[in-house]
């Protein structure tokens, strides 16, 4: 009986023992934190340089507000709108800051554009012999950019200053009374526009824009050396625009989120 107990008793003993080496080992065991997710987003911050072509429309307009001279066959008040098209392009700069999904910039671009137009007046006037031209070829653009990306893809929108170099000339040589002149003038206007971009590359972007800009009106003196004046109230009324661009985006600071 006392060999019974004592078998009892050491077989607890050890079982003790065993439950303890076993905690001790637990406790010595290092906590270790699973690590948190993290999901990079496609990198917009940093400068960019790129460039871009397609197609331009603009409505052009004058009306003439003095004619004095003898070759002018328009009166005050009188005058013509054409809307000529052709190819544009040119380059941008900008910089970009993004917020976790947001992204806001500056960007100003530089373009050439081929909208040109020609009237022969058979409307107004004795002769109806004025024969006007017009071109508008040169067009900068200082914008703000507000967009939404998600990863490669971000849509924007802009807004801001636009400006255009325009033309107007007239030639009449119709004898008895001829004459012709032209004046070149810097318009200045806003502009709106809307886009797409997509990140092809970590440093190469591709993307489509529309814009709309419209401009001030300018006074235009066309009696060139005739006696008199031929003066003209002339302005693009709008341009309207459509192009694919291409940017080089320079490395900036990764963007994660976690």
């Amino acid at each position: 009986m006392f060999r019974a107990k004592f078998i009892a008793v050491l077989t607890a003993t050890s079982a003790l023992g065993l439950s303890a080496a076993s905690a001790a080992d637990l406790a010595a065991r290092p906590y270790t934190k699973a690590p948190a997710y993290v999901e990079t987003l496609y990198n917009w911050s940093g400068f960019y340089i790129g460039g871009h072509l397609g197609g331009a429309w603009t409505n052009e307009q004058w009306v003439n507000s003095a004619n004095t001279t003898v070759f002018g066959d328009l009166a005050p008040g009188q005058g013509f709108r054409q809307r000529g098209s052709g190819f544009m392009g040119g380059g941008q700069i900008g910089y970009n800051w993004q917020a976790n999904n947001f992204v806001f910039g500056v960007e100003g671009t530089v373009s050439g554009l081929d909208n040109s137009g020609r009237v022969t007046n058979t409307v107004f006037g004795v002769g109806r012999d004025d024969q006007f031209s017009w071109r508008s070829n040169v067009m900068a653009t200082i914008v703000g950019r507000a967009g939404y990306a998600i990863q490669n893809n971000l849509l924007y929108f802009k807004g801001g200053y636009a400006g255009v170099n325009n033309r107007l000339s007239v030639v009449d040589n119709v004898p008895p009374s001829t004459g012709s002149g032209s004046q070149t003038h810097w318009a200045s206007g806003w502009t709106i526009g809307a886009g797409w971009e997509y990140g092809i590359t970590r440093n190469w972007t591709i993307g489509v824009e529309y814009n709309y800009a419209a401009f001030e009106r300018q006074t235009y003196q066309l009696a060139g050396t005739a006696a008199g004046t031929y003066t003209f109230d002339a302005k693009p009324r709008d341009i309207q625009w459509a192009v694919v661009r291409m940017n080089y985006k320079f490395d900036a600071p990764v963007i994660a989120r976690y």
